[in-house]
């Protein structure tokens, strides 16, 4: 896998503001529509880290993972589905329960105490 630095990635990436971080409670989520469509998670650790994931439980079809249960599973930071309660690990997007199902991951920056939404 190749990682780019912020430089690299600014030039491919569109930043969007979406709230400001006392917006996203500790340990929890908040939902975000970009323009097209696209559903975005913004989820905060109790550790007070971000992570940007797609909204969409890919189980069930419905749009509720920032609902999810935001934790960690054996040190592994993971959002919980409220509908059937799968795993999702907040870094990779990897499901912890089912091995061959991931959700996007959408990379997130913070400037000036507001959330930003990075899409590709």
């Amino acid at each position: 896998m190749t990682v780019l630095s912020d430089e690299q990635q600014a030039g491919s990436t569109v930043w969007t503001p979406v709230c400001r971080v006392e917006q996203v409670p500790l340990a929890a989520g908040v939902a975000v529509l970009l323009d097209g469509g696209l559903q975005v998670a913004v989820l905060r650790t109790a550790g007070d880290e971000f992570f940007g994931l797609s909204n969409v439980d890919p189980f069930s079809g419905a749009a509720v993972l920032s609902r999810g249960i935001v934790g960690d599973v054996g040190g592994v930071p993971v959002v919980a589905s409220p509908i059937y309660k799968q795993n999702f690990d907040l870094r990779t997007g990897q499901c912890l329960d089912e091995a061959g199902v991931r959700i996007d991951v959408h990379p997130l920056r913070i400037t000036d105490g507001v959330v930003h939404v990075g899409v590709r």
